[in-house]
């Protein structure tokens, strides 16, 4: 055999087979043995050993992340969003099509992004290409399967406003387009799902009090939409995956898709499983999000479907702004931009309520890794196993974490977990066998293989 160029050494790690010693040798970035003990007998160019309070776990897989960049770069950038993922174990993202200027809706959109992107990411990055109504009608849907022939992950889609006016929601008939283009290629669409009709008819949100501003995003919004996207699939045979699911309520209709044959997947965010409605304080509008964090017993029932097997994966969904987009100084939830800035912090977060519940650290790692890269596609992430690519995390799962937001390596200095003390610390990153820095650059651009 060739000289290994890195041997690492960890008496605990997360592998497909469980918690274990190992001994790992990299060549060229690749992992290429997956040996049974720390001690085993392996020999590199370099060597790094596991303190003895550390688990080595696969680097984390967020397939849902708003980078903002070219457009709205104050916002966040390519820079900032990789170097905060690597400090929080993340080493690969997949691009959400906005909040970006030109939205990736179109093949030179997705060529603005790559050229943004380049020469700066500190991990590495795919991107989603987006289905709106200019892509989504008859004859007109040639776009995304341009964007799929160069590499987009899959469409990504809200069926109510989005925020943004460059990127427009789907009507029913819209949404049906979109998904019989896609079904097509065997291609994924992934949906923002709540109705813009109960949206509209439900209380405006205006003021301090969370209470309304969580009356304005009711659980009727979620399910109602969920139907549609369920029967949309259903119908067309496309391949669907439900967005960042906050509504416990649409768990039924969830679970009898899946047993009708619907191919349906769903994500939730480690904001839902860890904060909740009744802690929110007036006039923190760091905690807003669409849809909503909501109450303490809907928390319960998603981390009962996640590890069920009805929730597939837990993603951030980081959807950052500039300070004064949050209306800090008011606390107005109405005017308030919704998006939560978890990408650095995530793992910590999830650990503290998993362990909590006696919710073993192997089943939340694999509900950020492997499952997410399942999910969106992304081949060679998100596990420690002869093949895959040596993106390892180094973590302290007893040691305790004070959140300043201020030294988030993200660009505002904005967090709902600002001030919470968290347990678990990523010491160490590796990309690729290469430890990730302040300055590293070494992240790639990937498409779906």
């Amino acid at each position: 055999m060739d000289r290994l160029d890195l041997v690492v050494r960890a008496e605990r790690a997360l592998t497909p087979r469980g918690e274990r010693p190992v001994t790992l040798g990299v060549r060229d970035g690749t992992v290429v043995e997956v040996l049974d003990g720390a001690d085993a007998p392996l020999t590199g160019a370099r060597e790094l050993r596991a303190a003895a309070d550390e688990v080595l776990l696969p680097g984390l897989v967020d397939s849902h992340v708003h980078v903002n960049e070219p457009g709205r770069t104050e916002w966040e950038g390519f820079a900032s969003a990789t170097r905060a993922a690597a400090l929080g174990g993340v080493t690969t993202l997949v691009d959400m099509p906005l909040n970006s200027v030109p939205p990736t809706t179109t093949v030179a959109g997705l060529d603005a992004k790559r050229a943004a992107a380049d020469g700066v990411l500190a991990v590495d990055v795919g991107f989603w290409g987006g289905a709106v109504p200019e892509n989504s009608r008859p004859g007109g849907t040639g776009e995304l399967a341009a964007l799929w022939e160069r590499g987009v992950f899959g469409f990504k889609s809200f069926l109510s406003p989005s925020g943004v006016d460059e990127f427009g929601h789907l009507s029913a008939a819209e949404l049906a387009t979109a998904a019989e283009a896609i079904a097509a290629f065997d291609g994924l669409l992934i949906v923002h799902a709540e109705d813009p009709d109960v949206l509209a008819a439900a209380p405006v949100a205006a003021g301090r009090d969370y209470a309304a501003f969580l009356a304005s995003r009711p659980d009727d919004a979620e399910t109602r939409a969920i139907s549609l996207v369920i029967e949309t699939a259903r119908r067309t045979g496309v391949r669907a995956h439900i967005l960042h699911l906050s509504s416990a309520a649409a768990l039924p209709l969830i679970a009898r898709a899946r047993e009708e044959g619907v191919r349906l997947t769903v994500e939730t965010c480690p904001h839902y499983l860890t904060l909740a409605a009744e802690a929110v304080p007036a006039g923190a509008t760091g905690y807003k999000c669409c849809p909503p964090i909501r109450g303490e017993g809907n928390r319960d029932l998603l981390w009962r479907a996640l590890r069920e097997g009805l929730i597939d994966c837990v993603v951030s969904d980081h959807s950052p702004s500039t300070p004064d987009l949050k209306d800090l100084d008011t606390g107005d939830f109405g005017t308030a931009w919704g998006g939560i800035s978890g990408l650095q912090v995530g793992l910590p977060a999830m650990w503290t309520e998993a362990r909590r519940r006696g919710v073993p650290l192997a089943e939340v790692v694999a509900w950020m890794s492997a499952a997410p890269a399942r999910v969106a596609g992304v081949s060679g992430k998100g596990a420690i196993a002869a093949g895959t690519d040596a993106d390892l995390v180094f973590f302290a799962p007893e040691e305790e974490v004070r959140v300043d937001a201020r030294e988030l390596a993200h660009r505002n200095p904005v967090s709902a977990y600002d001030g919470a003390v968290l347990t678990g610390r990523v010491r160490r990153t590796l990309l690729r066998g290469a430890e990730v820095t302040g300055d590293s650059t070494a992240g790639r651009m990937i498409e779906r293989s």
